[in-house]
């Protein structure tokens, strides 16, 4: 295994982190058997739950991205493998004065494994530049489950998202073919675009989840269910997220979007643990982090 953490950037107004991590089926166990990491990026390892796949945490020491800043991710699981992967708090991008902020994500499962990519949400403040890629490479047997959340604006301060940019791709290529591609992208003014009952009806925040597997096809039904059970109560449908689950390709996709970025992330909470532990035979839970 080779870790380390490289010098302090040489530009001191722009950060360029990486953080690449790979495990591999040793000895009967999965077992990280590769790190490098460049600040602002950390990586920590905090003891997974009984039963659960080892488990990695993210951390931006730097405290949040502004224009110019990069992130470059990627996680390999090898062979029979399994990890998670999630981070230690919600990731902030703050206003840029005209530099766009990246973050590019890779993600690749070979046979028989089983990866998942559980980031917290990530929180554009106004006037924030956001360019996000997540690339997702599997083989036909591997398993994925993979998302991501956005939060228009720092909605817990009362503020809302007018203007700046948001793009957020996604390639899923399976068996080195691609069967899904994905962009959301907006630029200018986004309180336009995120009032407009054609667009996202005055959501403040939405999120992915993706399946990818051999039997992603047999559990859109169960995703439907959890969606059905967990209905807004009385009275409570005008801030309770939307949520929708179909197939595409052989991937399974559900979407929210909501009026209480609070409201989103708790059902994607309680959509991920209740769909782990049904398809992979996990804790029927979140990693603690997730509830710091």
């Amino acid at each position: 295994m080779c870790a380390g953490i490289s010098p302090s950037r040489i530009d001191p107004g722009r950060v360029d982190g990486r953080a690449d991590l790979g495990f591999a089926r040793s000895d009967g166990k999965s077992r990280l058997v590769h790190l490098h990491q460049h600040e602002p990026l950390r990586v920590l390892f905090p003891t997974a739950a009984a039963g659960d796949a080892p488990l990695a945490a993210l951390v931006t020491t730097s405290g949040g991205l502004v224009g110019g800043d990069s992130l470059d991710i990627s996680v390999a699981v090898g062979t029979g493998a399994a990890a998670t992967v999630t981070a230690q708090a919600a990731e902030k991008v703050y206003r840029s004065d005209g530099p766009d902020c990246t973050i590019r994500v890779e993600l690749s499962v070979d046979d028989g494994g089983w990866l998942e990519w559980l980031p917290q949400e990530t929180i554009l403040f106004e006037g924030a530049r956001l360019r996000r890629e997540t690339i997702v490479d599997v083989t036909s047997s591997a398993r994925l489950m993979a998302g991501e959340m956005l939060v228009f604006g720092r909605t817990a301060s009362g503020e809302r998202l007018t203007r700046g940019l948001v793009r957020d791709a996604w390639e899923v290529r399976r068996a080195g073919r691609l069967v899904w591609a994905d962009a959301l992208h907006m630029d200018g003014d986004l309180a336009t675009t995120l009032a407009d009952p054609a667009c996202f009806d005055g959501a403040v925040s939405c999120a992915t989840l993706i399946y990818s597997g051999p039997d992603a096809g047999e559990w859109v039904g169960f995703a439907r269910e959890l969606i059905d059970a967990a209905d807004a109560p009385p009275g409570a449908q005008e801030d309770w997220p939307r949520v929708a689950a179909t197939c595409v390709c052989g991937l399974l996709l559900v979407r929210w979007v909501g009026r209480d970025a609070q409201k989103l992330r708790a059902s994607y909470g309680r959509f991920w643990a209740a769909f782990r532990h049904r398809i992979g035979g996990l804790n029927r839970g979140l990693p603690r982090l997730w509830h710091v």
